[in-house]
């Protein structure tokens, strides 16, 4: 299987993500910046890693959104090749339309780094079968926007399609609606979520909660791929 990391001005995690698919699955994976990003048709899975695209001008990810770059990955997304969005990567994702919602300042209005408790809402998911549902794991989290928002419209649509994947444990710090901590799009292929699995995928890090989202994709691949 072969990895891409697509990477904007700004995203400055995508060692991390690059350093977690080695680490993991240990699968092909490559840096691809945003002006070559023509070339993901020859990717089998999409990766954006966190940061501050385009230093988060006007708001995270809208910048990103106007970018070539973003119609190629609506291109591979509508494709059904998977497509995660992790941190400043799941606003790119909102704002390119690939998912719902919105982005508010957490309410504390600080900049929030912290370990998050997680529920795994629904592990049938491209990107949580090696999960157990229910399962609460823990992973990082480091945002400044990291309060999702979305209309009750929104919440019942996701609720009812079972696309929320992941949620806080407990009322969310940051405010996010309903907790909600990652969702997907109708097809399931496309994933954002605010906490960062890509930065636990070790023990000597805080843990190895992270791990099963990659190994997931890789036997779904897998299974799909089979001679």
């Amino acid at each position: 299987m072969k990895f891409a990391v697509l990477v904007f001005p700004g995203l400055t995690c995508d060692l991390d993500m690059y350093y977690a698919i080695e680490e993991t699955v240990k699968q092909e994976v490559e840096y691809v910046w945003h002006t070559e990003a023509d070339q993901l048709d020859q990717f089998d899975a999409v990766l954006l890693p966190t940061g501050t695209s385009y230093g988060n001008y006007l708001r995270p990810g809208a910048l990103a959104k106007s970018s070539p770059a973003c119609q190629h990955l609506i291109a591979f997304a509508e494709s059904g090749k998977p497509v995660l969005g992790v941190g400043n990567g799941f606003h790119i994702l909102v704002e390119a339309g690939l998912l719902p919602g919105g982005f508010l300042r957490n309410v504390g209005l600080k900049f929030r780094s912290a370990q998050e408790t997680v529920v795994v809402e629904n592990n049938t998911t491209t990107f949580t079968k090696d999960y157990a549902q229910g399962q609460i794991i823990t992973l990082p989290v480091a945002h400044e926007f990291g309060n999702y928002y979305a209309d009750e419209e929104t919440v019942e649509e996701l609720k009812n399609s079972n696309r929320i994947v992941f949620t806080y444990t407990n009322e969310h710090t940051d405010g996010s609606t309903l907790a909600i901590a990652g969702i997907t799009n109708e097809k399931g292929n496309v994933l954002g979520m605010m906490p960062l699995p890509e930065r636990a995928v070790e023990e000597v890090i805080g843990g190895t909660d992270g791990s099963p989202l990659f190994h997931s994709i890789l036997n779904n691949w897998s299974e799909q791929h089979v001679n």
